[in-house]
């Protein structure tokens, strides 16, 4: 007798459901995807014990015909497609037909289904796929499913479920996605009764981000909403101040499905280059539509992957979109805690407050006038002249602009504020440090030398101004010689000196990286180098690379290897370690290196060593210097690193803290 045979239909279900249904969260998925595709408004989930006691999946859909009832329990039965052709014109989120048998096959279900609201409806039980009964049942329109004691008849898979919270937290960041990717349906999600998502199924997909993320994740998000001949785009992307610590925050939607795609992914965090923290993520929910000739969803038992005809102009549009909603918008963060005033509220209690830059004691009469000019009225040349024709009484013709007004400069603020204050001026450093009282336990920074003054900014190259304008900035002085402090009209900002010099000197030197031999120069005296024979190897097979930033890399025998030439820009002082960690990340990467990257990587180095750090005491004119540069540049928000370079205060915050505002 042979030793091959035919296993059991139900051996062979069991076996299929393990392709399938992996966790109690694979069972949602397929019975959710069931409901959405039978057209339903209204979706409750409810599971017990992590889903291993109890999954219920209630909906208002199209429901089932008694015939179709039991029908759909076998396998491969469905009534998604007729033909092979259907195949590559797939517009629902289950095709396959294995679902229902497949959990049938490894628990106890119960379905209770009608296809209209008179009342009549059919009711099926199964147990380990073998059907118990099957009978007629009062129900409503739509579909009640049932899963209990999942996986009561395979142990080996029970025994290596994980804890009910892992099981819970995969069933809820499934639910979340879902939900997210159709805004249009009501979902409902409780578990030993706790409801852990309600959603009201208006279509507003922000109101879904807040009830998944929270209100506050919700206002920091920016909108999406693009469309080529091949795709359109739409969801929301958030702000750099907004991210979490890994991906799952990250939605991605093709044709209503929620998918895991590496090159989507890939191509987002592209978008973001330079404006998140290391091994952050941000929080998005891109949804893509096109044609379903454009997608093949069926690579994937659980369908969760999905390969695209057009990869590389999908990704390039993804990434180009994004990039675009980023730049124009104005990235700097609010400090962390502060108060937000609701649109359109106005506060309890007011404290009466005169203008910062006009007379005290004025008139009501006066007062009124100052609110009907703009701040574009008023030139800050003409601050000093306003200030002496306010100090005789008269009111000048700039007095009506000064409620909003930007501040003037240094030195006529310090002569309208000794006016309008009537005590001694007290002169300006030209160092902004520290008062003689305030002396640092350790040494003290000494003032900056004049050979830093302007030029210790790099020269500006040619570039287009950053998209969202630039806040315009008037500088006050400095915090621990490490933060600068601005204000304008709308409130104050803290500026992080070593980020902003950084992000100036990161655009020049990625810039000049772009054509480095123009600038290359012969050494006099070469500088050494030295690697293990291994490195020294893997050095020699790139040196290809070092010469298109240009670094003309020699090999010199042995582990050795000579530096010749260098760009003239590098910073002084700094050739022969940057070059080192040049090579150390070539030798660290493991894949094949691409010219940007290295390009990148280098003009990384160069700006951190080049920028001023903290406790670094800077004059007046170089701090108005660095804002000016800084606000020249393509994106003045975040360092190469992805920290923020500017938070601000808002007045009305401000006063919220004091109490002005109640």
């Amino acid at each position: 007798m042979g030793k091959i045979r035919v296993l059991d239909e139900i051996v062979a279900n069991q076996i299929a459901a393990g392709e399938v249904i992996e966790r109690p969260s694979s069972v949602v998925k397929e019975l959710v995807e069931n409901a959405i595709d039978a057209g339903a408004s209204t979706i409750d989930v409810t599971v017990e014990e992590g889903g291993l006691k109890l999954i219920r999946v209630v909906d208002n859909g199209s429901g089932m015909e008694a015939d179709d009832c039991e029908a759909a329990f076998q396998r491969h039965a469905t009534s998604k497609i007729a033909s092979g052709k259907d195949l590559f014109r797939i517009r629902t989120l289950g095709f396959r037909g294995e679902a229902l048998p497949s959990i049938a096959a490894v628990a106890k279900v119960e379905c209770v289904t009608s296809v209209s609201n008179d009342g009549l409806g059919r009711k099926i039980v199964i147990e380990g796929g073998a059907v118990k009964s099957c009978s007629d049942a009062t129900a409503s329109r739509g579909t009640d499913i049932s899963v209990r004691d999942l996986f009561y008849n395979t142990p080996a898979r029970l025994k290596y479920m994980k804890t009910l919270q892992t099981e819970l937290g995969h069933i809820s960041d499934y639910v979340y996605k879902i939900a997210l990717a159709y805004p249009d349906i009501a979902f409902t999600l409780r578990h030993n009764g706790n409801v852990l998502l309600r959603t009201l199924g208006n279509g507003d997909l922000l109101q879904v981000i807040a009830a998944v993320y929270g209100a506050s994740a919700a206002k920091a998000m920016i909108a999406l909403n693009a469309e080529d001949a091949d795709y359109a785009m739409s969801g929301y992307v958030s702000r750099p101040e907004l991210t979490r610590a890994n991906r799952q925050g990250m939605t991605i939607v093709v044709n209503g499905r929620c998918i895991r795609n590496f090159a989507l992914t890939h191509a987002i965090l592209n978008a973001y280059h330079t404006l998140l923290p290391v091994n952050r993520f941000p929080l998005v929910v891109v949804r893509l539509d096109m044609a379903p000739q454009l997608i093949d969803v069926n690579v994937h038992p659980a369908k969760l992957e999905v390969r695209f005809s057009k990869e590389n102009e999908l990704t390039r549009f993804v990434e180009d979109r994004i990039r675009q909603a980023l730049k124009g918008q104005t990235l700097i963060p609010r400090a962390e805690g502060a108060v937000r005033r609701a649109d359109g509220g106005k506060p309890a209690v007011v404290q009466e407050r005169m203008g910062l830059y006009g007379r005290a004691n004025r008139t009501d009469a006066e007062t009124d006038r100052l609110g009907s000019r703009t701040l574009a009225d008023r030139p800050d040349a003409t601050a000093a002249k306003e200030a002496a024709a306010g100090a005789n009484g008269a009111p000048s013709a700039g007095d009506a602009g000064r409620q909003n007004s930007p501040p003037p400069s240094s030195d006529a603020f310090r002569t309208e504020t000794a006016g309008q204050f009537g005590r001694p001026q007290r002169p300006f450093p030209d160092a902004v440090g520290p008062s003689p009282g305030q002396e640092r336990r350790n040494a003290p920074a000494p003032a900056r030398s004049g050979s830093w003054s302007v030029a210790f900014l790099p020269e500006e190259p040619h570039r287009p101004a950053p998209s969202a304008p630039f806040p315009k900035l008037y500088p006050i002085g400095q915090l621990h010689g490490t933060y600068i402090v601005a204000q304008n009209e709308d409130g104050l900002f803290l500026i992080d000196q070593h980020a902003a010099h950084e992000r100036i000197h990161y655009e020049y030197y990625y810039e000049k990286f772009g054509q480095p031999q123009k600038a290359s120069q012969q050494l006099l005296v070469p500088i050494t180098l030295e690697f293990t024979p291994a490195e020294a190897e893997r050095i020699r097979d790139r040196l290809a690379l070092f010469e298109q930033v240009g670094v003309c890399l020699e090999h010199f025998g042995g582990g050795s290897f000579i530096v010749r030439s260098l760009p003239s820009w590098f910073p002084a002082g700094e050739e022969k370690a940057i070059i080192e960690q040049m090579a150390e990340w070539v030798l660290a990467e493991k894949k094949a290196i691409d010219l940007p990257k290295l390009r990148e990587h280098a003009a990384i180095l160069c700006s951190c060593k080049r920028s001023i750090k903290a406790n670094e005491y800077l004059t007046m004119t170089e701090i108005e210097s660095l804002i000016e540069r800084l606000a020249a540049c393509r994106n003045p928000y975040t360092c190469p690193h992805g920290r923020p370079v500017v938070v601000s205060f808002s007045t009305y915050e401000l006063e919220k803290m004091f109490k002005r505002v109640m």
